[in-house]
């Protein structure tokens, strides 16, 4: 155990894994070998111990590059922070700060103030809540307003997210009852009225994000919807899910429904998340009614979804972002958004320069994180040589700092659009290092 433990070989991994993790990876491989030891060698039981000790460093928490091309990647952390965020949570994360602190008046105040002031900068004086994700947004609004009664939905808005969620189970685990009106492809607000009885308690509009449905269609108006629930009495809520906050048209793409939109159509509570469109932390935002906002605030649920000092911090330090157009481009979403492909090629000759074999080649990027999920929009990929095979991608995600790339057609593309501009050096060293 001793001379594997100072073999420098393993040593190396004390510094990220610690000697207690790297006491059990050798502890592990006696145990897969206990059988053979007596004929192994020194140099290949530390062989062994190594290739557990990568195994195990791959699957701690660790900064990786983007090659992919879709902006919003989920399985990669969703949206990258602005500095200024990034800046924001060191800051306050250091030492203490008057997270729920009033220091004029020297008593007790809201952790939600701040973040409240600037969304009703932002959203025409809006009130707002933010708790821990998008999912626990919704499950607070269910559990305050509908627990025990009906909420009415479009069969075709009966939305599964990732990791398997579903909307009716979303309902069921927070007492509500699912009511579908229409069908998959048509629902009309004549379906709405048919079902309203003295048990409805909402009227629910779920943005279909990750998928669409065309052709012979007509999907429920949320205009229509939130004038019938403004008549009836009984509140609208939109999940918008993405939280696109400005028109995408700008961009060159197509046009998303924004947040802005669902307010001005009338829906008493919008429903959003922080880490996709908007660009911050990952947050579930509900922003709406002062009185249904009050509401939640009594609920004794939000303890246990609220947020806490860090992503306020990031949120804040995002949501002043977005106070004009020109400091949006700080974030790191509309940066890529916002590149040329011009730009994009520019920066592929120093790759095509500095690694023999490689070509640019003209690539399509995708928004992502349920954001426009049937358009692709123009990009720039650097195509790796074909003779190294698609291997190549798995040593690629095996580099130090990991690098995810795409395959497509059997061909290992690194798509610059969502590869930082900072990052291009250390990608073009490991892949020269990787194939020569």
């Amino acid at each position: 155990m001793h001379r594997i433990l100072d073999h420098p070989a393993v040593a190396e991994y004390e510094r990220v894994l610690g000697r207690e993790t790297i006491k059990r990876a050798i502890n592990a491989v006696f145990d897969r070998a206990r059988f053979s030891l007596d004929e192994a060698t020194l140099p290949a039981i530390v062989e062994l111990v190594i290739a557990d000790l990568e195994l195990r460093s791959l699957r701690g928490l660790r900064s990786a590059i983007n090659a992919t091309g879709i902006l919003i990647h989920t399985n990669l952390g969703r949206a990258p922070l602005a500095q200024a965020a990034l800046d924001a949570m060191s800051d306050l994360g250091a030492g203490y700060s008057n997270l729920e602190f009033d220091v004029d008046a020297g008593v007790r105040s809201s952790r939600y103030e701040r973040v409240n002031d600037i969304l009703g900068d932002l959203f025409d004086g809006r009130d707002a809540l933010v708790v821990n994700n998008c999912a626990a947004a919704m499950m607070l609004v269910l559990d305050t307003f509908a627990r025990g009664k009906d909420v009415i939905v479009s069969r075709g808005e009966l939305i599964e997210i990732g990791g398997g969620f579903r909307l009716p189970d979303v309902l069921e685990r927070s007492g509500a009852r699912l009511v579908e009106v229409g069908s998959t492809n048509k629902t009309y607000i004549t379906d709405v009225q048919a079902a309203l009885t003295t048990q409805t308690a909402l009227l629910l509009r779920s943005h279909t994000s990750n998928y669409r449905i065309e052709g012979f269609v007509h999907p429920l108006p949320g205009r229509e919807l939130a004038a019938l629930g403004h008549r009836v009495g009984i509140p609208v809520v939109e999940d918008l899910g993405s939280g696109a906050i400005v028109d995408l048209t700008e961009f060159g793409l197509p046009a998303e429904r924004t947040i802005g939109d669902a307010l001005h159509d009338g829906s008493d509570l919008v429903v959003f998340s922080g880490d996709k469109l908007l660009g911050g932390p990952q947050a579930g935002i509900i922003l709406g009614n002062p009185s249904f906002i009050a509401r939640m605030r009594s609920n004794p649920l939000l303890r246990a979804l609220r947020v806490d000092k860090m992503t306020l911090a990031a949120l804040d330090a995002t949501l002043q972002l977005h106070r004009s157009a020109e400091s949006r481009r700080a974030i790191p979403i509309y940066a890529m958004l916002a590149t040329t492909c011009d730009a994009l090629r520019l920066r592929a000759d120093a790759y095509v320069k500095a690694i023999s074999g490689v070509r640019c080649v003209d690539s399509r990027a995708f928004v992502g994180g349920g954001t426009l999920a049937t358009n692709d929009f123009a990009s720039v990929a650097i195509a790796l040589p074909a003779a190294h095979g698609t291997d190549i991608a798995r040593q690629l995600r095996r580099a130090s700092r990991p690098i995810v790339a795409r395959i497509e057609s059997g061909t290992i593309l690194l798509d610059l659009r969502t590869i930082a501009p900072a990052d291009d050096a250390a990608v073009i060293a490991t892949v020269r290092e990787l194939i020569g």
